[in-house]
This record gives structure tokens, sequence and C-alpha cells, in this order.
């Protein structure tokens, strides 16, 4: 129920618990916004009297609980460390850095979030993909430099973000693997500067949006039911345009960050990473082709038991509006070739 006082206090005390964390000046600080941010959306998870939410719920507290007590513990014994003359060390950065990996999917933490994601509602996939990376990435990025784990860690995550999609027929399965790619990349976006991941991370957070509102309207959970989606071929066109600009696919404005992080690296000197990680996303590029291609050779497509008369409710507007923001791109394009 959109109305449930009971939500909308969880996700304010959600939304609360990840500002806690960005603006806190101590880590023990940042590991409660951390507590606050997971004990609201556990109830937000299992608020759904269904054995496979339940399941999820589990799995991700006991990560999470995990991820966090990790983090508690090295916060304390790094405290302790620095107390010490001659025994600092400049690895505590790399060591505090993996429970927030861990908390964030990204790989090769990412083994929990494939299955969390496959128990969950639209709703909830939602705020996992977006809301829930954006504590961990913004402390991450306090400790993020260029050196050979952050550049591990990024490819790692790019290549199975996009190899570990090939196989899947589940629709959540998808954009579990899609969001672990773009974690790699906005990992990377870090490196450019905090407005370049705020801008990646805007863009992700629309472009899934728009996906997660439309597999919503229509029930949509695996790749054959992509092609009944609906008789009317503009709401074909909306979806699609949307997956091939989650996929980074020019001129849609999902390449926009992308373009913008491969010239970061390259003015870095990252250029074989950068050509590693723009091969993978081609590779991303495939499954959505895949659920794309029915569509593309299907103009018309209806089953005569199936409703005639369509109806624009709330959410299919919301995924309109979502998914017209992947057109930008050629608008802008449009307008640049006019110009010159």
């Amino acid at each position: 129920m959109p109305n449930n006082p009971t939500k909308i206090l969880l996700s304010m005390t959600l939304i609360g618990g990840i500002l806690i964390s960005i603006s806190s000046n101590s880590w023990l600080g940042a590991w409660m916004g951390l507590e606050i941010n997971l004990m609201s959306f556990i109830p937000l998870m299992s608020s759904q009297d269904d054995i496979f939410t339940t399941e999820a719920s589990l799995k991700y507290f006991i990560i999470q609980a995990l991820a966090s007590s990790a983090l508690l513990f090295l916060v304390v014994m790094e405290t302790l460390i620095s107390q010490i003359p001659m025994a600092e060390s400049n690895n505590h950065s790399y060591v505090i850095m993996t429970p927030l990996l861990l908390k964030m999917g990204a790989a090769p933490m990412h083994w929990w979030f494939p299955s969390v994601m496959e128990g969950l509602s639209w709703e909830n996939c939602l705020l996992m993909m977006t809301v829930q990376k954006a504590a961990p990435m913004m402390l991450t990025s306090y400790l993020t430099s260029i050196n050979y784990l952050i550049l591990t860690i990024v490819v790692m995550s790019v290549t199975v973000g996009s190899i570990g999609g090939m196989n899947q027929t589940s629709l959540r399965k998808i954009l579990t693997y899609s969001s672990i790619n773009h974690t790699g990349w906005m990992l990377m976006a870090m490196i450019g500067g905090s407005n370049l991941w705020a801008m990646y991370f805007m863009v992700y957070s629309l472009l899934t949006a728009a996906v997660t509102a439309t597999a919503k309207q229509y029930n949509i959970s695996f790749i054959n039911q992509t092609m009944s989606v609906n008789s009317k071929t503009t709401t074909k066109f909306i979806l699609f345009t949307t997956l091939l600009s989650l996929g980074g696919l020019p001129p849609f404005v999902g390449f926009l960050p992308k373009w913008i992080v491969i010239q970061t690296m390259i003015t870095n000197d990252l250029s074989a990473v950068m050509t590693m990680m723009v091969i993978m996303s081609l590779a991303t590029l495939y499954y959505y082709l895949r659920m794309c291609y029915s569509s593309f050779i299907t103009l018309h497509d209806e089953v005569k038991w199936g409703p005639q008369v369509f109806k624009m409710n709330k959410t299919t507007a919301y995924s309109v509006v979502l998914s017209s923001t992947s057109m930008m791109g050629l608008i802008v394009c449009t307008i640049l070739i006019n110009t010159n």
C-alpha cells in the first residue's frame, strides 16, 4: 500500500541512515548509519508474507550483519593500532574496504546478491540495486585511490557482471548482474571525483527505476514474457530503449557517464583497464539484445484472451516518464548534429 504509514516511517529512517553514514566524520558514526539503514530495510523486505521473501530477508540480514560486525571490528582494531607508536600501516584502507564491498555486492563479494534479489518484490529490488548501494559506495570513495586492489576489484566486477548474466532467463538476475557490472564502473568513476560518481549513480538509478516500473506493471519475471508485454508498440519501444540505454549503447543517455569515465581513465593512463571494461560492457549488451530481439522482429503481438483496453494507471505513467529519459541522448545528438 503506497499510503502505509509504517512504510513511510521505515523509508524515512532508511534515507536517514544513509545521510548519517555519508555525513559522519568518524567511522563509528558511519557504522551507526549503516546499521540504521539495515534495520529499516529488513522490515521493508519482509513486508510480504511469502516464503521466498522471508528466505531472502534472512540471507540479507546474515550477510549484512557479518559485514557490519567485520567493519566495526576493523575500525576498533585500526584505532588501537594507531595508538601504538611505530605500528601504523598503510594497508588499513584496503582492509576496511572489504566489508563495504560485501555490503554493496561488488565482486568477488557478490555471491549473495543474485539469490537475495530473486526472492524480492520489484520495489525492494529497486531499493537493493540503487539506494542500498549509496552509503557503502560513498564510504568507499573516502578510501579510493588508483592502486592495484581497486583496479582488480573493478575488473572483476565488470567481468562477473557481464559473464554472469549470459545464461540467465530471470529478469531479476539479469538486472542483478547488470548492477554488479555498473558497480565496477561506479567504483572507477570515483577516481574522477564525487560529481562524476553522482552523475553516473543518478543516471543508473533512473534507468533501473524505469525497467523495474515496467516489469512490475506487466508482471514480467522472465525473458520469454517480454515478447507479449503489450500490444502497443510504443510501450515496447520505450521499454527496450531503456534496456539498451542501461547497457550503455550510444547515443542513449546511459552511454554519457560511461563516456566520461572512459575519458577519465585515458587521462590517468589506464588504457588497458579501460579496454577490458569496454569489452565487458559489450558483453552485457548481448543479454539486453536477447531480451529486445523478439520485440524488434515482432511489431504486433496480442493474445485473443488478453485485455483489449490499454489502461494508463499511476505505475504505467511512472514507467513512461522514467523511460523517456533514456531517449535524451538521441535528442542531444540530434541538436549537436544540427548545430554543426
